[in-house]
């Protein structure tokens, strides 16, 4: 008997020392199972089939449980009760471990890692594959998370300049793959600081969507817009003067540039997007509307259409100028909110196609939310001291109206 247990002493020993994963995992296995089993015989009160008159309730089969370890998945079989419930300590749900390989999977989904490569990323931590359908599961913990950052009230107002901006994914719905409208609202604080304001997803960029957008973040608190800087999207103008009256509308530089070079000949573009930067080039207001009046008229002779719809653009890609000199950069094109959208599509674009529209809203607003806390901590945007408030006259902050792209 000695002998026996010698040799089995020492083939466990050997096995430990070549460090067998599955000799190692069935070995786990079994001694979990072994803890389970007197666990579950103290807490009734009696061994396996054993009678005895201080059982309180008897096994009533088992459950599969999947545990992920150091030597990789064990599948664990809990014994159930036929009164009560049973669950090992040492297995309490979401143990440190758990929830730490599910945050690697939320975040690696949140950086827009393909299925694929998250499958490829829980093997390389010790534990078999996830599905598809595992990943979802998972991720869906983020709706919390989301959801109560894109509900939360707007009480860092006011919000003097308000930046808009749509972009398109793609999303199966009814068994075809449509594309679909995803809006986002950023904005500068009392502070000067920079904040997500909304997310919204929608079929089309049409003025009832826009409305109810602009309409939810007022409810949330949205207040003291003096400036909204977005392109000229589809049915945005008129929700913006239904839900912002007294605001002005800065037509985004950067779109209008490409609207007004598609009215000139290809080999005189360059040439005519050098006389147009000219007007942002200048010092003052006055300054900025008299090279305004100039490059118009310089182009006109040459290109007539051109200098027709700069003439009728002027109050919307010139209402920046009757804000504070040092906010201009920031504030008379898109580009600020542009760079957020190249972010948020390097993170979809891994995705492809979206299963439906709430897998959007968990992933744009994953982006956003993280995006938010990054500027909480960094430093001012704008410079909103008092040396530099917002007195804009009344008559300059009306909304003008302007042909669509």
């Amino acid at each position: 008997m000695a002998k026996d247990r010698m040799d089995l002493l020492g083939l466990l020993r050997k096995r430990v020392e070549e460090a067998d994963i599955d000799f190692l995992r069935e070995a786990l296995r079994v001694m979990v199972e072994a803890i389970m089993d007197a666990d579950v015989s103290s807490q009734i009160g009696a061994q396996y089939a054993e009678r005895s008159p201080s059982r309180l309730t008897h096994r009533n089969g088992y459950r599969h449980r999947p545990w992920d370890t150091r030597v990789g998945s064990v599948e664990l079989r809990i014994p159930k009760l036929r009164e009560g419930s049973y669950f090992p300590s040492l297995l309490e749900p979401r143990r440190r471990s758990e929830r730490a390989l599910l945050a690697v999977i939320q975040q690696a989904y949140v950086e827009g890692v393909s299925t694929r490569r998250v499958d490829d990323l829980v093997k390389a931590l010790g534990c078999e594959g996830i599905s598809k359908s595992q990943v979802s599961r998972i991720c869906q913990e983020l709706d919390t998370v989301v959801e109560s950052f894109l509900s939360r009230p707007l009480d860092g107002g006011p919000y003097p300049y308000l930046w808009l901006d749509a972009l398109t994914q793609k999303v199966r719905e009814a068994g075809r793959i449509v594309n679909v409208s995803v809006v986002v609202a950023t904005g500068v604080n009392g502070d000067g600081k920079r904040e997500v304001l909304g997310l919204d997803v929608g079929a089309s960029e049409d003025g009832t969507f826009w409305l109810t957008f602009l309409r939810s973040l007022v409810a949330r608190g949205l207040k003291g817009v003096q400036l909204v800087i977005s392109d000229a999207h589809q049915g945005l103008k008129e929700a913006l003067s239904t839900v912002f009256t007294g605001a002005s509308w800065q037509r985004c530089r950067t779109h209008f540039m490409t609207n007004l070079l598609s009215r000139v000949p290809k080999r005189a573009q360059p040439a005519v997007a050098t006389m147009v930067r000219t007007i942002y080039q200048q010092l003052s207001a006055v300054e900025v509307h008299a090279q305004h009046e100039r490059v118009a008229a310089q182009i006109s002779e040459r290109f007539p259409s051109a200098a027709e719809l700069l003439e009728e653009a002027r109050e919307e890609i010139l209402a920046f100028t009757s804000f504070p000199r040092s906010h201009w950069k920031q504030i008379w094109s898109n580009n600020p909110l542009e760079r957020l959208n190249r972010e948020i599509r390097r993170r979809t674009d891994v995705v492809g196609i979206f299963p439906n529209r709430p897998a959007i809203t968990r992933l744009v607003g994953a982006v956003l939310a993280e995006q938010h806390d990054e500027w909480a901590v960094s430093r001012r945007y704008l410079n909103m001291s008092a040396a530099e408030s917002l007195e804009v006259a009344s008559e300059g902050l009306a909304m003008f109206p302007v042909a669509a792209d």
